[in-house]
């Protein structure tokens, strides 16, 4: 009973009797696949300049960001209880910072060959990413905003390709002024 409406509710983590479980993909085909997330991070204008001049006095924000929201993806199964332990190919963070709405859009995109989907992983070295621009300015400004996450497109698998119409919320977001 349980297992039916678990499969017509689209749960996978669950067993018939409503217990956690890994999904298991042991039967699943090998696919190449991709994932590509993005979140932005609404800073006040003295962060955003400092992010842009490099000036922060942590040193360099998006450098550092970087690295850590590869290695927020890359440990993506030590933090999300059922995500399978996967053999990442590729991992890139990248940056776009938007002076009008003093925010920073960051992209994350991951790719493997294997049974299963990266966007957790994606989704985790964006969040990881945009969290590490939050702590190295914190100093400056404790009021900045993490938020539009999301998973933007994934490919690949048995569900077959995704693509997410961003909503550009930024171009609401009022401009935060010291």
């Amino acid at each position: 009973m349980m297992n039916g409406r678990r499969e017509r509710m689209g749960f996978t983590h669950f067993d018939e009797k409503g217990k956690a479980v890994m999904v298991d993909v042991s039967d699943k085909k090998e696919t190449a696949r991709e994932a590509v997330a993005q979140g932005r991070i609404f800073v006040n204008r003295e962060v955003f300049q400092a992010i842009r001049a490099g000036t922060a006095a942590k040193g360099d924000v998006l450098g550092v960001a970087t690295t850590a929201g590869i290695m927020g993806a890359k440990r993506t199964s030590e933090l999300i209880p059922m995500c399978h332990i996967l053999p990442i190919t590729t991992c890139s963070v990248n940056f776009e910072q938007e002076p009008v709405h003093c925010s920073v859009l960051c992209t994350c995109t991951v790719k493997l060959t294997g049974k299963t989907g990266v966007e957790m992983e994606a989704l985790t070295g964006v969040s990881v990413a945009l969290l590490t621009v939050y702590d190295m300015c914190k100093a400056m400004d404790k009021t900045m905003e993490i938020g539009e996450i999301c998973l933007v497109k994934k490919t690949g698998g048995k569900s077959g390709d995704v693509h997410n119409e961003v909503r550009r919320a930024g171009a609401e977001k009022e401009i935060k002024i010291l």
